[in-house]
């Protein structure tokens, strides 16, 4: 079965870093081609937070440019995003996508 499945959310203090991970599974090689990040916020809107493309080029924007880094690693079939600093606006559900699939989403919720 081809899938991706975030983990690492949780309820988390404002300031400190928090890393989540995206696993694949099935076909998916996590070590090529393009992969990205997005959180979704409680009123279902959908803000791309970050992109790694076939060249391993970072792209970032939204809210939370400056203050997220995007990596992967090819021997644990595993995508990453580090948050540094996080704020209270930061809540909400963090999906990963690549070769137009979806996971489920891990859920982060930030207190002050």
């Amino acid at each position: 079965q081809v899938q991706l499945v975030e983990s690492g959310g949780g309820s988390v203090q404002a300031g400190e870093p928090l890393k989540l991970s995206c696993v694949a599974s099935g076909r998916i090689v996590l070590s090529r081609g393009a992969l990205a990040w997005y959180r979704q916020t409680i009123s279902n809107e959908r803000e791309w937070v970050a992109t790694t493309d076939r060249d391993d080029m970072t792209f970032y924007g939204g809210s939370m440019n400056g203050r997220v880094s995007i990596s992967r690693d090819g021997a644990k079939n595993t995508a990453y995003l580090e948050i540094t600093s996080r704020k209270p606006d930061d809540a909400g559900l963090y999906l990963c996508t690549a070769y137009s699939i979806w996971g489920q989403g891990t859920q982060v919720t930030v207190s002050s």
